[in-house]
C-alpha cells in the first residue's frame, strides 16, 4: 500500500507537467481577429491571409501568425504632431522662383497587402515617407512661392497625390496611400513674410483697380456707344442732305439747259431777270455830282433815313 501510495505522489508532478504542456499547446493553438485587422498566417514558411474577425484556431509551433491594422494611419512631414514644432530639415524647400518656404504636410496610409506589408520590405513606412519627401520636393520645385502659400495648394496636393500613388503601385510593398494633405504652408523668415504680405496687398489693390476700371469701362461703353450712334446718325444725315442737293441742283441746271436749247434768247432774259432779282437788293447807287452831296437811288430806303445819312455826311 506504501508502494501504492509512493507511486501516485510520484505521478503528480508528471500530471502537472502535462497539464501545463497542454496549456500552452491551447492558448498556442488558438487566436483572435478584432475588427479592421487581418492575419497572415505562416505554415512552413508559406504566408495566408485570414481576414474573417473571431476565433481562428492554428497548429502550435508549425504555424506562427501576425495581426496587421487595416485601419487608416498616418504620420507627419516637417513638424512635430505634439508641439507643431517645426522640422526645418523637413519642411524647409525652395520653389521655382528661387524663394525659400516652409510646407508641413500629412500623409494618409493604410495596409492593403498583409503579405507583402510584412515580407516585401524591411520597413514599408519608412520607404513610403523617403519617396513623399522626394516627390514633394519635386513638385514644390515647379510652382511659384504664391501658389504654394496661397492659390496653388490643391492642385500641389493632387499632383503629389497622383505621384506618389503610382510609385507605390510600382513599388508593390503592400502599403495604399490614402490621402496627402499640406497642413501649412508660410515664409521661412518674418522679414519674408512682411514683405509677401505687402505684395499680397498689392496684387489685391491691383484687382481692385482693375476691377473699378472694368466697371466704369461697363458704364462708359452704352453711353459711348449712343454717342458714335448719334454722330453717325447725324453724319448720314448731312451726307444725304448735301446729295439731295446736288441732285436738286443737277437737276434744275439740267432743266434751264432743256428750256435754253428750245428759246436760248427768252432764257438768257429770264435768267438776267433773276439774277437782277437776286443782287438789286444788296445793291446800292449812289451818284456823286462833283459838289460834295450825294444822292442815293437804289435801293429805296426810308426818308428819315436817307436825310441822317445825309447830314452825317
Amino acid at each position: 500500500m506504501a508502494k501504492d501510495k509512493r507511486a501516485g505522489i510520484s505521478l503528480i508532478p508528471k500530471l502537472i507537467l502535462l497539464l501545463i504542456i497542454v496549456g500552452i499547446l491551447g492558448i498556442n493553438a488558438v487566436y483572435m481577429i478584432n475588427e479592421q485587422e487581418q492575419a497572415v498566417v505562416t505554415t512552413l514558411g508559406a504566408p495566408s491571409i485570414v481576414s474573417t474577425p473571431g476565433l481562428h484556431f492554428k497548429i502550435p509551433f508549425l504555424q506562427q501568425v501576425h495581426k496587421v491594422s487595416t485601419v487608416i494611419n498616418g504620420f507627419p512631414i516637417g513638424y512635430v504632431p505634439e508641439t507643431w514644432e517645426s522640422i526645418e530639415s523637413e519642411s524647409l524647400m525652395i520653389t521655382s522662383d528661387y524663394n525659400f518656404v516652409n510646407v508641413d504636410f500629412f500623409v494618409e496610409y493604410k495596409v492593403s497587402d498583409p503579405i507583402k506589408y510584412l515580407y516585401a520590405s524591411q520597413d514599408p513606412v519608412t520607404i513610403l515617407k523617403t519617396l513623399a519627401q522626394s516627390y514633394i520636393r519635386d513638385t514644390i520645385g515647379l510652382y511659384s512661392v504664391d501658389s504654394v502659400i496661397t492659390t496653388g495648394k490643391n492642385e500641389i496636393q493632387a499632383e503629389i497625390r497622383e505621384k506618389l500613388s503610382e510609385r507605390m503601385e510600382q513599388e508593390d510593398i503592400g502599403l495604399q496611400l490614402v490621402n496627402i494633405t499640406i497642413q501649412d504652408a508660410t515664409p521661412p523668415t518674418q522679414e519674408v513674410l512682411e514683405a509677401f504680405k505687402s505684395v499680397e496687398t498689392a496684387k489685391q489693390s491691383k484687382e481692385t483697380a482693375i476691377n473699378n476700371a472694368n466697371k466704369y469701362k461697363s458704364e462708359q461703353e452704352p453711353a459711348a456707344e449712343a454717342k458714335v450712334d448719334e454722330i453717325l446718325k447725324e453724319a448720314q444725315a448731312t451726307k444725304q442732305g448735301r446729295i439731295n442737293e446736288a441732285e436738286g441742283q443737277v437737276a434744275r441746271f439740267n432743266s434751264m439747259y432743256e428750256e435754253y436749247t428750245k428759246n436760248p434768247l427768252i432764257t438768257k432774259q429770264r435768267m438776267f431777270y433773276e439774277a437782277m432779282e437776286e443782287l438789286l437788293p444788296n445793291l446800292k447807287v449812289i451818284i456823286d455830282d462833283g459838289s460834295g452831296s450825294t444822292t442815293k437811288f437804289l435801293p429805296l430806303e426810308p426818308l428819315g433815313q436817307v436825310s441822317e445819312e445825309k447830314e452825317g455826311a
